[in-house]
């Protein structure tokens, strides 16, 4: 399964939009269409090493806002940061 995942992944990465690939998921952001054009080759990529992909998709659309993934972190370790004893 890792070579279809890498398959995948190699995509995201050549797509050049803001992405962070996890144990199990992999970010990605940017526009709809350009996002989901992403998706679209990335489950094609994944597609040509077995019969069938499973994809999970979740979708925060915030118009006028970028860069969410880093900042979204950035805050949280802020909170943690503040709390030291």
């Amino acid at each position: 399964m890792s070579e279809a995942v890498a398959a995948a992944v190699r995509v995201v990465r050549e797509s050049g939009l803001p992405h962070e690939t996890s144990s199990m998921f992999t970010s990605l952001e940017g526009e709809w269409d350009e996002v989901m054009d992403v998706v679209k080759r990335a489950t094609e990529a994944a597609g040509r090493y077995g019969s069938r992909v499973s994809l999970v998709l979740k979708a925060d659309i915030r118009p006028g806002w970028t860069g969410q993934m880093d900042a979204k972190v950035a805050r949280v370790e802020e909170r943690l940061s503040s709390w030291q004893d």
